[in-house]
């Protein structure tokens, strides 16, 4: 069951407008934190298929903060695309990120790892700096003063550039070019969205041919029971209370949802990093559209799912 406060915000939302909509994502305007999880993707992704960073990469829900997309600039991207449901962050408030993370990546700084971030996800086993993925020459290309100062610029002028684009809301946007996508992400976003399907759907056609996805998934309650997966226990009309007129919440979908979404839209798994806990609910406290679970699946609590498009 949720916790009561949770209900309440919730009915405020739906007697009291501007409830429903915060401009707080919930995601981290922290170098740090950013330069932690793009790293993170970029090490499992290379070590998964040689990955290397491509020339145009798009993030879902970036949140209050662009800087996990400036670090795929900086790591070598020629055009980023941040898509947020409602409008979260100002190009301008991400100038100080922007150089913080450039002496990040000047000083080839060890990725933070679970004792600084202890939550974050997916984990690794060495975090060091991935010199055997950005080397030298690399890094001297994409870190030039000049190549900086025109990303510098155009969060300072907040428009859309040859660097940067910022789209808000995603779904209504006709800007991406079907098949001009090389790699989409996200950190744990896809756990809010409200239609997977179509979520999907818009991925395959954005994507180019070879491109690739990574996507850690949140599955928890995000503290709103007293166990990490409560809210598959809550009645469906409670949780409607709870959702009130919120813009995006939680969808409650578990691993296997996403992965029939994936299949079905032309993907293919390439990997998947399951975090478990065996600390929840059981099985039969569960509502029953979850008592069809996998063992496994029912105490899956986090994945990151590394998937590409079937040739």
């Amino acid at each position: 069951m949720l916790k009561i406060s949770f209900f309440v915000k919730g009915a405020l939302t739906l007697i009291l407008p501007r409830w429903a909509y915060s401009r707080q994502s919930g995601g981290s305007s922290s170098a740090r934190y950013c330069y932690s999880v793009f790293m993170r993707h970029l090490v499992r992704l290379h070590q998964t298929t040689g990955f290397v960073v491509p020339k145009t990469v798009a993030e879902l829900g970036p949140g209050d903060s662009l800087g996990i997309g400036l670090c795929s600039l900086l790591a070598g991207a020629e055009k980023y695309i941040g898509l947020d449901v409602v409008p979260f962050t100002d190009l301008s408030d991400n100038l100080d990120v922007l150089d913080e993370l450039v002496d990040l990546f000047q000083s080839r700084s060890p990725i933070p790892d679970d004792k600084e971030f202890p939550r974050v996800l997916p984990k690794l086993d060495v975090y060091a700096f991935p010199s055997n993925i950005l080397d030298d020459d690399t890094l001297a290309e994409t870190l030039r003063p000049e190549r900086v100062d025109v990303m510098r610029e155009q969060l300072r002028g907040g428009d859309d550039g040859d660097f940067i684009n910022y789209v808000a809301p995603w779904s209504a946007c006709e800007r991406i070019k079907t098949g001009s996508v090389d790699w989409i992400f996200s950190q744990a976003v896809l756990e809010h969205v409200d239609n997977l399907n179509e979520t999907y759907k818009a991925f395959t056609a954005w994507l180019s041919p070879e491109a690739i996805m990574s996507h850690q998934i949140d599955f928890k309650c995000h503290n709103m029971a007293r166990t990490w997966n409560g809210h598959w226990a809550t009645p469906n009309w409670l949780w409607r209370i709870a959702r009130g007129a919120r813009p995006y919440f939680l969808n409650r979908e578990p691993l296997p949802t996403h992965i029939d979404f994936l299949v079905q839209n032309g993907f293919m798994i390439e990997s998947i990093d399951r975090a478990i806990r065996h600390d929840g609910l059981e099985r039969r406290q569960l509502l029953a559209e979850y008592h069809n679970l996998s063992d496994e699946d029912v105490v899956t609590a986090g994945a990151f799912l590394i998937v590409r498009k079937k040739q």
